[in-house]
């Protein structure tokens, strides 16, 4: 009797003996310090934070995490070597690996299956739909191959760090060799990664701003009108506005649309802008400015707001749009561009420029301003959104201002480094929350957000009121750059009412989470993270400028409007570039 022939083999064993060969050798040479450290980083990075994640920007997050935690991990590992410790002897070390590999995995499956709880905590918060349940998917694999990229991009930079070890072994003691060893070979990697792929990037970035930044579409013909900039009798060319400010004057609305809110005897305001191409020098443009200005009459209106906008030249129309309308047109406006590149690269590239833009148009704006009688001079205001915030800040000096003070200021979504907010903001009233604090007698500075100031209501202002207009949500303001290693204050209780209880701090993980926000910020919700809504800066406005001459039903009719359609147009221009 013949014997039985064997039995063929499926396609699916076949696919499981080849995907065992191929993750034996792969998993034998992963750290189980690293694996487990890893898995808990990608678990917490789906937790709550600030900001909705889009699932790219999930993945992205989840598997820098994952691969921070490993190498968290295999650092740790070999610390411990290093002091010479000792390590426990472990029998049936494939087993154990196993059991590792088994329980890693779980925790990332349960992790998974809770992060669409997790995002939908925030999404409710911010009134927005929940996420559908092929996001999982979507960020388990995304984050998968996003760490292993990460990991295996940082696999060369390993090399290059234990070479320069080993070639410092040869001169001195072993462990003293380490130590510098790993010091030098970070610098190298830090200087080559600098001097070669970062500089090519931002040379790229460059180029490209530059062409988008000169570009003007075939829609937007210069104004005609003989007080608007780029016009024939302007002494600011239409291509010498850059695109921002080109969008920027365009927009400016008509007398017959101020007057449909705020009744006859309305007009149009002013709107003055000089892009980089105006001048050579920040000192060139902010005269050309002043010129411009004194030209079309700015200091003939009731108000005249120096802005400092963000680092592409952009002003939101958000924050100028409705103190337009409540002077009932009555009111000038002047910036200067200082950069084409959105507000991080050009914090990161030229940090002092914008400063260096705002001061001199201050210089400009407040000397002749001083010049003119007090009876006969607008009131003269302040403001600046994020970079355009910091950089306003640093325009002027308080001593400067002892004699004549400028009348007001609002600044909103200050970023974490605004020196002047980071020292108010530290001499709070105690039991005041960083979100929201109280700063003495609130008679010269006051926080507020989306549901007002924590001032108590009809405190009396000093001769100057400062605004700063800030959201709890908002990450580019509450970055806290020691979250590495503490609990930001931002999570202290009381929370702010648009961050989720539900947030909590994890080392490392949770400033990681925050510096993916601060990218995100853009993309909140009109009224959350970074995105401030016309409403707020109207009740913001009437604390700086002291208007009181508007209804309270016809300011509640103002901010609808004004609401509505900034949310239409963000409807409709999706995520605009703004501020990086």
């Amino acid at each position: 009797m013949q014997p039985d022939a064997a039995a063929p083999v499926s396609s699916t064993t076949r696919a499981r003996g080849l995907a065992a060969r191929l993750l034996r050798p792969l998993l034998a040479r992963l750290c189980n310090t690293g694996l487990v450290l890893g898995t808990l980083f990608f678990a917490a990075s789906l937790t709550p934070s600030l900001t909705p994640r889009v699932t790219a920007a999930q993945a992205v997050l989840s598997g820098l995490c994952l691969a921070a935690g490993y190498g968290l991990g295999v650092l740790l590992r070999w610390l411990w070597g290093y002091l010479e410790l000792p390590l426990p002897r472990i029998e049936g070390e494939s087993r154990r690996r196993r059991i590792v590999a088994v329980a890693c995995a779980v925790i990332a499956v349960l992790a998974l299956w809770r992060s669409q709880h997790w995002e939908n905590i925030v999404r409710e918060l911010m009134h927005l739909d929940p996420a559908g349940p092929s996001r999982i998917l979507g960020v388990a694999v995304g984050a998968v191959v996003a760490g292993l990229l990460f990991v295996v991009l940082g696999r060369p930079a390993l090399m290059v760090v234990k070479t320069v070890m080993r070639l410092v072994a040869r001169k001195v003691p072993r462990r003293i060799a380490h130590v510098i060893g790993a010091i030098g070979g970070v610098l190298l990697l830090a200087g080559l990664v600098n001097g070669v792929i970062v500089s090519s990037i931002l040379d790229m970035l460059d180029a490209s701003y530059r062409q988008a930044d000169a570009l003007i579409p075939p829609d937007m013909p210069p104004p005609t009108e003989w007080d608007s900039p780029g016009s024939v009798q302007s002494l600011v060319a239409w291509d010498q506005l850059g695109r921002m400010g080109r969008r920027y004057v365009d927009a400016r609305p008509t007398a017959e649309e101020i007057a449909s809110f705020a009744g006859a005897g309305s007009k149009a305001p002013l709107r003055v802008y000089a892009g980089l191409p105006a001048g050579d020098t920040p000192e060139q443009r902010a005269k050309l400015a002043l010129d411009e200005l004194r030209r079309v009459g700015g200091f003939e209106r009731k108000a005249l707001i120096i802005i400092t906008p963000t680092g592409t030249g952009w002003v939101d129309p958000s924050g100028i749009d409705g103190i337009e309308y409540l002077y009932r047109g009555d009111v000038a406006s002047v910036a200067v561009q200082y950069s084409y590149l959105s507000s991080p690269l050009t914090l990161f590239l030229d940090p002092e420029t914008g400063g260096v833009t705002a001061r001199a148009l201050f210089r400009e704006v407040y000397g002749y301003w001083r010049s003119l009688p007090p009876e006969r001079r607008p009131k003269l205001f302040l403001h600046g959104l994020s970079l355009g915030a910091l950089n306003s800040e640093r325009s002027f000096e308080m001593f400067e201002l002892l004699g004549e003070p400028f009348d007001g200021a609002l600044w909103s979504g200050p970023p974490f480094a605004a020196g002047k907010w980071v020292g108010l903001t530290r001499s709070r009233k105690p039991g005041t929350p960083v979100w929201l604090p109280r700063v003495d007698d609130g008679s010269f500075v006051r926080f507020m957000n989306q549901a007002g100031s924590s001032t108590p209501a009809g405190t009396p202002w000093g001769p100057m009121r400062v605004v700063y207009l800030q959201y709890g949500s908002d990450a580019v303001t509450f970055f806290d750059r020691h979250g590495f290693f503490r609990e930001p204050e931002l999570l202290d209780a009381p929370r702010p009412p648009d961050v989720s209880p539900a947030m909590r701090w994890y080392p490392v993980v949770t400033m990681m989470q925050m510096a993916m926000d601060t990218s995100l910020s853009m993309s909140a919700p009109m009224g959350f993270g970074h995105v401030y809504a016309p409403s707020h800066y109207i009740a913001a406005w009437l604390e700086v400028t002291g208007i009181d001459d508007w209804s309270p039903a016809d300011v509640e009719r103002l901010k609808r409007f004004l609401d509505e359609r900034r949310a239409a147009e963000l409807a409709k221009d999706g995520d605009e570039e703004v501020d990086g």
